[in-house]
């Protein structure tokens, strides 16, 4: 998996995930398919880049837009059952 995603962020323009932005992002995409509904998975995870990339225009460092949005999500999800 870390080639095709690595290829696709290189044809995209885009920097490579580090392996801690893509560990915090999967486990982002697993608490909302899994404590809010899988099918809102791609939504969120579009919404969390166009955040990311907005706050990275005003001049924001990538893993500080990237904790901030993903501390947003954290607040946003129902409790962890069980």
């Amino acid at each position: 998996m870390e080639g095709w995603i690595d290829r696709l962020a290189d044809a995209l323009g885009e920097q490579p995930l580090t392996r801690e932005e893509a560990n915090d992002l999967l486990g982002a995409a697993r608490d909302v398919a899994h404590r809010v509904e899988r099918k809102i998975t791609p939504l969120a995870a579009f919404l969390l880049g166009a955040s990311v990339g907005r706050a990275e225009c005003e001049g924001t460092a990538r893993s500080d837009a990237l904790r901030r949005a993903l501390e947003t999500t954290e607040g946003l999800l129902p409790p962890r059952e069980g």
